[in-house]
């Protein structure tokens, strides 16, 4: 999962380590959480080894300002992370990977999502269709909780399970308006402008 966001970021251009961390952080959104802050370098170490990445000098024309690396980050900070030929069809390799790793798991799921612009429009359709079929099993999983054991949960408990419940349905209804249209060959169009807001 991090491999991907990281090829995935390296692919659009060099980037510092502390550059990739803010990166990872905007690209991924609500999922950011998932990741481990602390598995960056070690992947990035990883990857270096399997020669999908090289670590060097920022080119020539790459600004290394003060604003960019902190001053407290030593040689990391200057050191400048690119993708190799390897990296960007191991990348691509990952990218129409559709099976349970993209959809189980939230990390999973929301990493594969970021990158969907550039995932064929089959394998984005088997991924929302695989992490529908989860969302409603875990719906269903909390329904069942609410109907046989809603009278022994305190109201705090049976509050945080409706929740859940909530969450999931919204989830579900995002993915369906996805799916379709995927399958209408249409991208999600950004919302609308808050009126109230603008006024």
């Amino acid at each position: 999962m991090l491999e991907l966001a990281i090829l995935g970021l390296l692919h659009e251009s060099p980037m510092h380590g502390y550059e990739l961390r803010k990166q990872l952080t905007t690209k991924l959104g609500a999922f950011r959480a998932a990741i481990s802050y602390g598995s960056l370098y070690p992947t990035l170490r990883r990857l270096q080894t399997d020669g999908w990445i090289t670590e060097g000098a920022p080119p020539t024309g790459m600004p290394a300002s003060p604003d960019e690396v902190p001053l407290l980050t030593g040689k990391r900070g200057r050191v400048v992370y690119t993708i190799t030929a390897e990296g960007k069809e191991r990348f691509q390799e990952l990218l129409t990977a559709a099976g349970p790793e993209t959809y189980d798991s939230e990390a999973g799921f929301g990493v594969h999502f970021a990158f969907f612009a550039r995932t064929d429009p089959a394998t984005r359709l088997r991924i929302l269709e695989g992490r529908r079929r989860r969302v409603e099993e875990r719906r269903e999983g909390m329904r069942d909780v609410l109907s046989r054991a809603a009278e022994r949960l305190d109201a705090y408990t049976l509050e945080l399970q409706r929740h859940g419940l909530d969450a999931c349905e919204r989830e579900v209804r995002w993915l369906e308006e996805l799916i379709a249209n995927e399958r209408n060959g249409t991208t999600p169009q950004p919302p609308s402008a808050d009126p109230e807001r603008s006024s």
